[in-house]
């Protein structure tokens, strides 16, 4: 009878922390937005806790835009947005901002490429005239020495961390199975070799006009900053930038479908083999979004987790498993990973996974898992936007994806409808689909590629 009470009333302060977490406000991202005449989108967002400002671009193109056999346009500029510009020279960007204690980066995906800059507020005019220059004069120096440089240094990334690094290669492999050669999201975002050596510079000149345009982007100010003098400055140097062509039509796609069970296997110089089960998924903030992402959290979400207690703990079989949802604006996809300890098979642990799966398909889960896997994602959530970076990053990401920048209330109260009815629903709904199933193995041990027969 102790025990009974005892696990009742752990129950009971596990539901009173999760519904404290829910009640926990998440703050509104206050905005204002506007418009210019040249189509640039620009929100300003003011925080005078810190002085710090930031100014993070986003352009609405990415690896998806691209077409087959011209691949990795979106990251090529990734690169070369910070090779000067008409009235900067190579090597000025950085050292200007870095001279006025700023950082700043970029990054690309299948779907957007954004560049930021973190910095005193002072240095808010020279970030804005130096994103105005390259947006609006990059062409006048872009040649094919600039061109053949950054293309080469691509390569060497491509290299670095695609052909020449354990398990490099998994997820284009992977990608190239589940999504159809039509499908935008069927090559890499790095793009090929073949397709960057083929690259002229007039095709990059027309990928640079046709997308880097500034009725394609959004310009998000956040920080510590004077909204009158930030309007200005915004007009002053972006302005006068021309509307960029007719925009191609977005991207459209239908969800992958995978007919039966697919299994793929690379021999790679690795020691331990490596098993990937991949899932075709949904869109981002999609109805069942949320569910997918606390069901990756409960499958392998720490070191509590299903997978992680039962392979890595309690049998002490695995080095390590992960799970997640991976959700993009076209298509998404779950996927579980596990690298076994020397002397286990992949096959073994495609077995342990596909037991914990039919557990939830069957049982769903308990509260606590709920719980803390909610309260998890709750805090991390709100560790996001603790910073100016973070709180501008969400500005630009749910203005382009939702079309309202101040969607964070929205987007935590997704999860907080989360139920265990939904976490079995969702792993019923996708997890018992046909998966595409790679095994990573050492160079010569094909015989350890999981094949059918796998239940």
């Amino acid at each position: 009878m102790r025990h009974r009470k005892l696990v009742a009333l752990v129950a009971l302060c596990i539901l009173i922390g999760a519904a404290g977490v829910q009640a926990q406000s998440v703050p509104r991202l206050a905005y204002e937005k506007t418009t210019l005449a040249n189509g640039l989108e620009v929100i300003f967002h003011e925080d005078h806790s810190t002085p710090i400002v930031v100014v993070d671009t986003w352009y609405k193109v990415g690896s998806a835009n691209e077409k087959p056999g011209r691949t990795g346009f979106a990251h090529l500029f990734e690169h070369i947005m910070f090779m000067g510009s008409q009235n900067v020279p190579v090597g000025a960007f950085d050292k200007w901002l870095e001279a006025a204690g700023a950082n700043n980066n970029g990054s690309t995906t299948n779907d957007r490429t954004n560049y930021y800059e973190s910095m005193p507020s002072n240095a808010l005019p020279l970030a804005l005239w130096l994103d105005a220059d390259r947006m609006g004069k990059l062409i006048p120096v872009m040649d094919q020495a600039k061109v053949d440089l950054q293309r080469d240094v691509v390569k060497n990334e491509r290299r670095q961390s695609y052909d020449n690094v354990p398990y490099g290669t998994a997820n284009e492999t992977i990608a190239a199975v589940l999504y159809p050669p039509n499908h935008p999201y069927h090559w890499p975002v790095i793009g090929s070799m073949t397709d960057l050596s083929a690259a002229s510079l007039d095709d990059v000149k027309e990928f640079f006009r046709t997308y880097y345009a500034p009725n394609n982007a959004t310009l998000v100010i956040a920080g510590d900053f004077n909204r009158d003098s930030a309007v200005t400055w915004v007009q002053r140097y972006f302005g006068s930038i021309p509307r960029g062509p007719a925009l191609p039509p977005r991207p459209f796609a239908l969800p992958p479908v995978v007919a039966r069970d697919t299994f793929l296997v690379i021999e790679d110089k690795v020691t331990l083999p490596r098993l990937y089960e991949t899932w075709a998924g949904g869109k981002f903030y999609a109805p069942d979004d949320a569910p997918l992402d606390v069901l990756g959290d409960v499958l392998a979400g720490d070191k509590n987790s299903r997978l992680y207690k039962r392979l890595v703990f309690d049998m002490q079989v695995a080095q390590d498993v992960s799970a997640g949802n991976n959700s993009t604006r076209l298509d998404g996809y779950f996927r579980i990973v596990v690298t076994p300890k020397p002397g286990q098979t992949p096959t073994h642990m495609a077995e342990i996974v596909a037991e914990e799966i039919a557990k939830v398909v069957k049982d769903g889960v308990t509260p606590r898992e709920l719980a803390r896997a909610l309260n998890t994602r709750r805090a991390s959530f709100l560790d996001g936007m603790a910073s100016v970076l973070g709180k501008a990053d969400l500005l630009a990401q749910y203005n382009y994806y939702t079309g309202t920048p101040d969607y964070s209330q929205q987007d935590a109260a997704r999860y907080d409808r989360v139920t265990a009815t939904d976490i079995q629903r969702v792993a019923a709904q996708y997890l018992t689909k046909p998966k595409v199933v790679l095994t990573v193995v050492p160079e010569g041990k094909k015989e350890l590629m999981v094949t059918g027969g796998v239940k």
